[in-house]
């Protein structure tokens, strides 16, 4: 059975995701930790868990999303995963960090695109990967069909959608993502978002002010 456990880090309060399972084999989604004390508490859970790193992947390529990336993939010997239509999104945070005060960003190189077909494998656990362009031109999504839930990235949030005014951003393509592809899913679908509190499927579906059901 797979177990999730979030942090919040940086100013923009993104929400990064561990997930680990009986094998204690464990998986990143959008390490956001930047500072150092953001590292340690990261890395004190997964040393009290007795957790085995495996895979650090990101859901999109945001700034605040892959702060973590290069200190993951550093500390646990590890391969970052990001979508196949997120690199210029990936390649272009190292120009703009600055002007958010992230100085110190150090970019990590990618082992591993991904997209649509396939699946994500750790532990005795898997999860299905959802293209949910709009947020961001290549964004993922990532589902558990046997536990219900999904790690849902900018897409879908508590009463809220992702912004779309961004480089690459599409309204229209996120209104159609979160339709097709988020409300698909059973409403018992726990929603774990990029930001702010967990939702369910059924939830947004009869209550998001922007996209219902």
């Amino acid at each position: 059975m797979i177990q999730i456990h979030s942090f919040t880090f940086n100013p923009f309060q993104e929400n990064t995701y561990l997930l680990f399972d009986e094998t204690r084999e464990c998986v990143i989604f959008d390490p956001g930790c930047y500072e150092t004390y953001e590292q340690q508490e990261l890395d004190d859970f997964i040393s009290t868990n007795k957790l085995n790193v495996v895979k650090v992947i990101n859901t999109h390529c945001h700034v605040d999303h892959v702060l973590g990336n290069q200190y993951i993939k550093f500390k646990y010997k590890v391969n970052l995963s990001i979508p196949r239509l997120e690199d210029q999104v990936f390649k272009a945070v190292k120009a703009y960090a600055p002007n958010y005060g992230f100085n110190k960003y150090d970019e990590a190189e990618v082992n591993e695109y991904i997209s649509e077909n396939g699946k994500i494998l750790f532990g005795n656990s898997f999860l299905e990967i959802l293209f949910v362009p709009g947020h961001s031109p290549g964004h993922l999504a990532f589902y558990n069909p046997v536990q219900h839930f999904v790690i849902a990235g900018d897409v879908l949030f508590n009463g809220s959608i992702g912004r779309t005014d961004l480089p690459l951003g599409d309204h229209n393509t996120l209104i159609e993502s979160i339709k097709t592809k988020m409300y698909k899913l059973p409403d018992e679908t726990i929603v774990y978002p990029g930001h702010g509190l967990k939702t369910s499927i059924g939830y947004e579906k009869k209550s998001n002010p922007f996209v219902r059901g």
